[in-house]
């Protein structure tokens, strides 16, 4: 199996280190734009600015694509999703296990603290360019999904305005080297659950960005998640 990483930052790099430790795949192309190179996936870890020309890319050559960059609109979600009409993608903001266990357990509690509010705090360095960032905005929308969509997102708070119960605010934290935290708080009367997540290295979403290709040899074209990528 030859891997091709788009994307030349210093996740990608990381992610070039475990292919190479894990020995299972062969890099045949580590570029930030593609031309005329051959592989079997796209693993693609690069700037959401890159995306839809790495998707007609991946769509003309009938390559399977493991998408984990964020910060893209609506218009490029939507390619993908046209996209995985053609070849198989596994499109995750997120591929590290604790991070997909944590959706799992806020999606399940959600329904369970009827009263409670809910906010999410992320951060993140000062070099992430999105904010909030897709991780957060899972989160988000996994909780919504359970509570059966009547929630509404505010991103931060300004001005003057009373907190309604059907709000989920994300607030955004950037500085220093921080590789990611994620804290899903619900707040009731005289009592606060916190759950929270912290990744202390770039290796586990590399990893994570592995166990997807894997998952996605011989798999039909479909949009899939790390949620079947980890079942």
């Amino acid at each position: 199996m030859k891997i091709m990483i788009h994307g030349t930052g210093v996740m990608s790099s990381m992610l070039k280190e475990v292919i190479e430790k894990d020995g299972e795949f062969e890099i045949s192309a580590f570029v930030d734009d593609f031309t005329d190179e051959k592989g079997d996936m796209i693993i693609d870890f690069s700037h959401f600015s890159r995306l839809p020309a790495m998707i007609d890319y991946g769509v003309k050559n009938n390559i399977p694509m493991v998408i984990c960059t964020t910060g893209y609109d609506e218009t490029v979600l939507a390619k993908i999703v046209e996209a995985s009409t053609h070849v198989p993608i596994v499109l995750s903001s997120n591929t590290c296990i604790g991070m997909n266990l944590m959706n799992e357990i806020v999606a399940k509690i959600a329904p369970l603290l009827t009263g409670f509010d809910i906010e999410i705090i992320e951060t993140h360095h000062n070099r992430k360019v999105d904010s909030p960032s897709g991780t957060a905005k899972s989160l988000y929308n996994v909780i919504n999904d359970a509570l059966d969509n009547q929630m509404s997102l505010v991103n931060g708070r300004n001005g003057l305005h009373i907190r309604d119960k059907k709000e989920i605010g994300i607030h955004s934290v950037r500085g220093g080297s921080v590789v990611g935290e994620h804290k899903v708080i619900f707040f009731g009367d005289d009592e606060i659950i916190e759950i929270k997540h912290t990744s202390t290295s770039r290796r586990i979403f590399a990893n994570g960005a592995v166990k997807a290709a894997k998952f996605l040899m011989g798999k039909k074209p479909g949009l899939y998640r790390m949620k079947e990528v980890l079942s």
